[in-house]
């Protein structure tokens, strides 16, 4: 067993968005050479997440409806009246509670174990952002 490590490095541009990463992460178990293994993915910013869904875009504005609705942009929060860098942006760490920033795939004959209608997701939740960067770990056999 090996481990091998890359990235994938994106811009966003929208304040909340679902940019779909799976071809993304298949290059980069072709470029590996992964055979055999699991790959993590993690996403390196506390505004963001990684998930797996269907890709339907009326199914992707239902969940930017239900994330907006669980934590309004404008309601108030503290954190908006000393942020590190200026950004308003409590809303977009309190939906990241709620999802995930990690997710693990298992690859077997260098295919993605997944099913038919399951994508990719990095999920913006604090954008727009010229540059954010998921973490790949590729556990496994490499040829």
């Amino acid at each position: 067993m090996q481990i091998k490590q890359d990235s994938i490095t994106l811009k966003t541009c929208e304040p909340l968005c679902f940019v779909e990463i799976t071809d993304k992460v298949k290059d980069a178990i072709k470029k590996s050479k992964m055979k055999d293994g699991l790959i993590v993915l993690t996403s390196q910013h506390t505004t963001s997440a990684i998930c797996i869904n269907e890709k339907c875009d009326r199914l992707q504005e239902d969940m930017k409806e239900l994330l907006t609705k669980i934590a309004p942009p404008n309601a108030g929060y503290k954190h908006n009246h000393s942020t590190v860098d200026g950004r308003s942006n409590a809303h977009s760490h309190l939906m990241s509670m709620l999802l995930k920033t990690t997710e693990t795939v298992a690859v077997v004959e260098s295919k993605l174990q997944m099913g038919a209608w399951q994508t990719i997701f990095f999920i913006e939740l604090d954008g727009p952002r010229g540059e954010r960067k998921i973490s790949l770990m590729l556990i496994g056999e490499f040829a």
